[in-house]
């Protein structure tokens, strides 16, 4: 690491290379002036010089957090392990940061500075939206200190406030999350049948019937059913924030355990063969046709892109009100469904969840346990009245 003294006025000067800029990749230099005698110059930079070549040198530089988040984030989309969605909501996250800091330099931000935030934004946000804030706040800090923009870390003794719940949030902590019972899911399958939509039943019925998420659904290709060995592979699902029809990604699944294989029933296998047959004969007549294989699309506009959530969403609304049905259910529900009506039929709590491919679904533990409550107290009931009969 190169290092020069040179005389300006009356004093002495040390300029030093530090070597590229991790983010900028330009050269980096460090200037000191204001030394009475040379050797006061030279002490100085053999000082930082040894400090650079033991690893322990920090060049807390004149950046703003604003310019540093931007740069954070250009590393981290590079990485090519982040999925578009996560990059999002960490661009978001980032977001709330620089309304707060705003034009604040990296190095000005103090422990106390993070903390009065993070007490700031709790006033407006719930604690789960406050935490995945504080977290991306913690991979930009902890990255400016790897690469040593920082000495130290203003977010690493932080503690998140917690909010005193009142009583009706604890009651609604307790709530069981939203489902069908077995009869309204019947009642909402029949309207879902004589909805004027052709691909309607076949839909809800394979949300149904598999538990499988919409963004899951909407991404699913006929390549993935084997309708022979009946079973759908899931490894894939549907990213499209903007809900145009055309712009629209396929993603990785967002943990290992969403990569799996789901068995059908020959119910749903013949609901599947039957939508096929619809679609084949319905490519024949369309002048155009967007042939990604795609198993539930768009027919009126952009034919043969997949189906949109938001859209499905809607549908489903209007199929509840049809049916007469006084709940409040979205696509996600039929997943609740599934899991009761399977937890209902006596199938484990670890198999549940291998099905859904979640292994730490805490509301899918919870849909269990309230099931499998009931069926324990029936069975006592059950016991005691065998018990009076001797």
């Amino acid at each position: 690491m190169k290092g020069t003294i040179y005389k300006r006025g009356a004093t002495y000067t040390y300029v030093i290379d530090l070597g590229k800029d991790p983010i900028t990749n330009k050269r980096k230099q460090k200037s000191k002036g204001g030394f009475k005698t040379k050797k006061e110059a030279q002490a100085a930079l053999a000082k930082i010089q040894t400090e650079y070549h033991e690893g322990s040198y920090i060049n807390e530089t004149e950046i703003t957090l604003k310019d540093f988040i931007k740069k954070w984030l250009e590393l981290y989309e590079k990485t090519g392990k982040v999925k578009i969605s996560t990059i999002r909501v960490r661009k978001h996250e980032t977001n709330n940061m620089l309304l707060y800091f705003k034009d604040v330099k990296l190095k000005d931000i103090t422990r106390s500075m993070y903390q009065d935030f993070l007490l700031e934004l709790s006033k407006t946000f719930a604690e789960n939206t406050l935490s995945g804030i504080h977290g991306t706040a913690r991979q930009v800090f902890k990255k400016a200190v790897e690469l040593k923009y920082l000495k130290e870390d203003p977010s690493e003794y932080s503690v998140l406030p917690k909010k005193q719940k009142t009583v009706e949030e604890l009651e609604q902590e307790h709530e069981i999350p939203k489902y069908f019972e077995k009869d309204e899911l019947n009642k909402f399958l029949k309207a879902a049948k004589a909805d004027s939509d052709p691909q309607a039943y076949a839909i809800f019925m394979t949300l149904a019937y598999t538990g499988m998420r919409i963004g899951e659904l909407c991404a699913l290709k006929w390549k993935d059913i084997d309708l022979k060995n009946k079973e759908i592979s899931i490894y894939k699902t549907y990213y499209n924030p903007t809900n145009n029809a055309v712009e629209y990604k396929l993603l990785t699944p967002k943990t290992a355990t969403s990569k799996r294989k789901i068995a059908i029933d020959d119910t749903l296998k013949n609901v599947l063969k039957k939508h096929s047959k619809y679609q084949s004969s319905l490519i024949l007549k369309m002048q155009s046709w967007y042939k990604e294989d795609f198993v539930f699309t768009k027919v009126l506009s952009n034919p043969g892109y997949p189906e949109n959530i938001k859209q499905l969403e809607y549908k489903m609304k209007q199929i509840i009100k049809r049916a007469g049905l006084d709940k409040v259910i979205t696509p996600h529900g039929l997943r609740h469904t599934h899991a009761s009506l399977l937890a209902e039929a006596g199938v484990s709590l670890e198999e549940i969840q291998e099905r859904l491919g979640h292994k730490d679904d805490s509301i899918t533990r919870e849909i269990y346990l309230h099931i499998t409550k009931d069926m324990k107290k029936e069975a006592s009931q059950k016991f005691a009245q065998l018990m009076k009969s001797l």
